[in-house]
C-alpha cells in the first residue's frame, strides 16, 4: 500500500486503484454515507418505537388492573371482617371531616381546571365582562379567598411552621448529645465491684422476682419461659412469675404445663391466672406485686412474653445498683429478630434505633430520666412501692410509674450495650394499634400528672423539662404540626396560593431530619425517602391517638395485645435444642397429665392446623387522605409547582398502600 507525502498536513492513500484525500486536522471518511438513511431503516425506527409505546401502554394497562383487582378484594375483605367484629360502625369526626374536605377539593379541582384552560384571572377580567354562575361563583370565591382564607392559612401554617422548627431543634440537640457520648465514650459506671463474684452460700447475690405478664401467647410464651429459666443466676436467688392474663383455657393448659417443665428441673417459679383482667396488664403487676414472698426480693425484673433475655442479663443489669441508694431503673435496649423481614419492620426498626440510641441514651447519661419502655428492665423494689405502685389509670402504665418515680427524686440508667431479643409488629393493623395506645396514653396521663408535677418538690428544671419536653414537646406537638402541616396545610395550600409554604418546609428540613433519625442505622440509609413518607402517613393515627387521649374519648382506653408470630433467634432454638431433643407436645401431655391427655392430644392436633389466615383491610382516614393528596398533586401540576407536585404525588401513593394495607406484606 504505498503512499506519498503531499503537504505537512495531508497525505494520499491509495487503495485499490482509488484514491482519498485525508486532511489532518479535519478527517472525515465517507462524510456522504454517514448522513444517508435508508427509507428501509426509517420504518424500522418507527416501528421500534411504535412497538414500545405498545408495550409501555400494555404494562400500564396490566398496573392498572392488577391494582384495581387489589382494591376490590380489599374492599370485599374489609367488609367481610366488619360484619365479623362486634365493634359499633360509629365513622369518627376525623373521618368525616376528611371526606367533607375530600369532596370540596374534588369539586375545587374541577373548577381550578376550567379556569385554568379558559384563562380566567382576576387581575385580566373586568366585572363587566365576567359571563355565566360558574365564572362569577369562581371570580367571588377568588375575592373571598385573598381577603378572608389566606391570612387565616398563613396565620395556621406559620403556627405549625415555628412548632416544626422547635422540634427540629430539639432532634438536633439530642444528636449532638449522642454524638458526644460517643466522642467521650461515656457510659453508666458499676459503683465498687465490677461484676456479682459466686461465693459459696451466694450470699452477695440479691433476691430478684423476675416477671413475664402474658394474655394470649401462644406463639411466644414457650421461649419467653425459656429464656427467663435461663438467666445465669442462683437458682435460689431468683424466683420467676408468669402471670397469664389468657382466657384461652387450651393456652392455659400449655403454659401450666411448660412452668411444670421448668419446676422439675430445679427452677423457682410459679404460675399465676386471673380470672378477671382488671386493669390489663398494670393490674396483672400489681395483683403480683401483693403476693407475700415477693417481700423478700430486692429486684423486680420484667420481660414482655415476646422478648427473650441473654442469660448474663442479670449479671449485666443488678451491678449497678450496688453502691447507688438512689438509682430506681435500670432499662436494657431492645434488638429486634424480624427487623428485615418486610419494609413495615424495617422503618420500625429506624424509628426505635433513634429512640433507643439517641433518646434514651441521652436523657438517661445527662437527665438521669426516661420514660420507663415496659419490659427489659429492672426496678428497685423499693422505689415502685415509695412511687404508688402500679396504677390501673391509663394504658401506659410503663410510662406513669417511671414519672412518679422521677418526681420522688428516683434516678434511671440506661444500658445501650445490654441487649434484649423481641419482635416487631409484622402487620399495618398491629403496628397501628399499638401506635395509637403508645401515643394516646401519656396525653391521658398529662392530664392526670400535670397536678402532681406543679405540685413537686423537685426543682424547676425538672418541672420544665417534664411538662414542656416529655410532655407537650414529644407528645403532644409532634403528632399535631406533623398532621396539620403535612396532610392538611400542604394540600390546602394548592388551592390558596397565598398560602404556598416554602421548599425549606416540604423538602429540606424534613429530609435533613430523617437522615438524622437514620443515623443510628446506617444501612437503612436506601429507605430514606420511604421512612419519611411513612412517618408522614402515620401521623394520621398519631394524630388522632393523641386527640382521643387529651380530651379522653373512647378509643383511648382500648387495649389490645399486639400480635406476635413467634420469630426465635438463633441463639434461642440452639438452647431449645440443647434442653430438649425431640419431644413432641403429644408426649408432654402423656406423661404430665395422664388422664386427660388423649382429650389434650386432640385439641393439640386441631390446633396444628392454622385456622386464621391474614385478613387485609381497609382504613378509610388513610384513603380518603390518599385521594385528598392525589388531587392537590393534580391541582398543583396546573401551577408548575415542582417539588410540590413530587411530594404530594409520591405522600399520596405511600397513604394509598398504607389504607389498602399493603405496607405489611412478606417479601422475598
Amino acid at each position: 500500500m504505498p503512499a506519498k507525502e503531499t503537504s505537512p498536513n495531508s497525505f494520499v492513500v491509495t487503495i485499490e486503484k482509488s484514491l482519498v484525500e485525508v486532511d489532518g486536522s479535519h478527517s472525515k471518511l465517507f462524510p456522504d454515507k454517514q448522513k444517508a438513511t435508508s427509507p428501509r431503516q426509517f420504518t424500522w425506527v418507527l416501528l421500534l418505537k411504535a412497538y414500545r409505546a405498545l408495550t409501555f401502554l400494555s404494562w400500564l394497562s396490566m398496573g392498572f388492573r392488577a391494582v384495581f383487582v387489589s382494591v376490590k378484594k380489599r374492599i370485599a375483605l374489609s367488609e367481610m371482617s366488619e360484619d365479623e367484629e362486634e365493634e359499633p360502625k360509629i365513622k369518627g369526626k376525623l373521618y368525616r371531616l376528611l371526606r367533607a374536605f375530600l369532596a370540596i377539593s374534588m369539586v375545587a379541582l374541577v373548577i381550578e381546571v376550567v379556569a385554568h384552560f379558559r384563562k380566567w384571572n382576576l387581575n385580566l377580567i373586568h366585572p363587566w365582562e365576567v359571563q355565566g354562575l360558574v365564572q362569577w361563583s369562581y371570580m367571588a370565591w377568588l375575592s373571598f379567598r385573598v381577603d378572608y382564607v389566606a391570612p387565616f392559612v398563613m396565620m395556621l401554617s406559620k403556627f405549625c411552621i415555628v412548632l416544626f422548627m422547635i422540634q427540629s431543634v430539639d432532634r438536633l440537640v439530642q444528636c449532638v448529645g449522642c454524638f458526644w457520648i460517643k466522642c467521650k465514650k461515656l457510659k453508666p459506671v458499676i459503683e465498687g465491684s465490677e461484676a456479682c463474684e459466686v461465693d459459696e452460700d451466694c450470699s452477695n447475690f440479691p433476691m430478684v422476682l423476675v416477671q413475664i405478664p402474658m394474655c394470649n401467647e401462644r406463639e411466644v410464651y414457650k421461649q419467653s419461659i425459656s429464656a427467663a429459666c435461663q438467666l445465669d443466676w442462683p437458682k435460689n436467688r431468683f424466683l420467676v412469675q408468669v402471670l397469664d392474663d389468657s382466657d384461652d383455657e387450651d393456652l392455659q393448659h400449655l403454659t401450666r404445663n411448660e412452668v411444670l417443665s421448668w419446676m422439675q428441673k430445679g427452677v423457682n417459679i410459679i404460675y399465676r391466672h386471673r380470672f378477671i383482667r382488671t386493669g390489663y396488664k398494670a393490674g396483672n403487676l400489681k395483683s403480683a406485686m401483693a403476693c407475700d414472698y415477693v417481700k423478700d426480693c430486692e429486684f423486680v425484673a420484667i420481660f414482655d412474653a415476646d422478648f427473650q433475655p441473654n442469660p448474663d442479663f442479670l449479671k449485666q443489669t443488678v451491678p449497678y445498683f450496688k453502691g447507688n441508694p438512689e438509682l430506681g431503673l435500670v432499662q436494657a435496649r431492645w434488638s429486634f429478630v424480624n427487623k428485615d423481614e418486610n419494609l413495615l419492620t424495617r422503618l420500625q426498626n429506624i424509628n426505635l434505633c433513634f429512640h433507643f440510641e439517641v433518646e434514651q441514651q441521652v436523657n438517661g447519661m445527662f437527665l438521669n430520666f426516661f420514660g420507663f419502655n415496659g419490659t427489659a428492665g429492672v426496678w428497685r423494689i423499693k422505689a415502685l412501692e415509695e412511687s404508688g405502685g402500679w396504677l390501673e389509670r391509663t394504658t401506659v402504665e410503663d410510662m406513669d410509674i417511671a414519672v412518679r418515680a422521677h418526681l420522688n427524686g428516683w434516678k434511671f440508667i440506661f444500658l445501650n450495650d445490654v441487649r434484649v431479643l423481641c419482635e416487631l409488629p409484622e402487620s399495618y393493623e398491629a403496628y397501628k394499634k399499638q401506635q395509637h395506645r403508645w401515643h394516646s396514653g401519656p396525653m391521658q396521663l398529662f392530664r392526670l400528672c400535670l397536678p402532681a408535677i406543679l405540685t413537686s418538690k423537685v426543682s424547676m428544671w425538672k418541672k420544665a423539662n417534664l411538662i414542656f419536653l416529655f410532655f407537650l414537646l414529644r407528645k403532644l406537638i409532634l403528632p399535631f404540626y406533623s398532621f396539620t402541616l403535612f396532610c392538611i396545610i400542604l394540600p390546602l395550600t394548592m388551592f390558596i396560593p397565598e398560602a404556598e409554604l416554602p421548599l425549606w418546609v416540604v423538602c429540606y428540613v424534613p429530609v435533613f431530619m430523617s437522615f438524622l433519625n437514620i443515623l443510628p442505622t446506617p444501612k437503612s440509609f436506601p429507605f430514606l425517602i420511604p421512612y419519611l413518607l411513612f412517618e408522614n402517613t402515620m401521623s394520621v393515627t398519631k394524630f388522632n391517638a393523641m386527640v382521643s387521649g387529651l380530651f379522653q374519648l373512647g378509643s383511648a382506653y382500648e387495649w389490645v395485645v399486639t400480635k406476635k408470630t413467634g420469630r426465635a433467634s438463633e441463639s434461642d432454638l440452639l438452647a431449645l435444642t440443647e434442653r430438649e431433643s425431640m419431644n413432641t407436645n403429644q408426649e408432654k401431655i402423656q406423661r404430665r397429665l395422664s388422664e386427660s391427655g388423649l382429650e389434650m392430644l386432640t385439641k393439640l392436633k386441631e390446633q396444628e392446623v392454622p385456622s386464621s389466615k391474614k385478613r387485609n383491610r381497609l382504613y378509610r382516614k388513610e384513603l380518603a387522605l390518599a385521594f385528598l393528596l392525589l388531587i392537590a398533586a393534580a391541582r398543583s401540576l396546573l401551577s408548575a409547582h415542582g417539588l410540590h407536585f413530587y411530594f404530594l404525588l409520591f405522600q399520596g401513593l405511600s397513604f394509598l398502600v398504607v389504607g389498602l394495607d399493603l405496607i405489611g406484606e412478606q417479601m422475598s
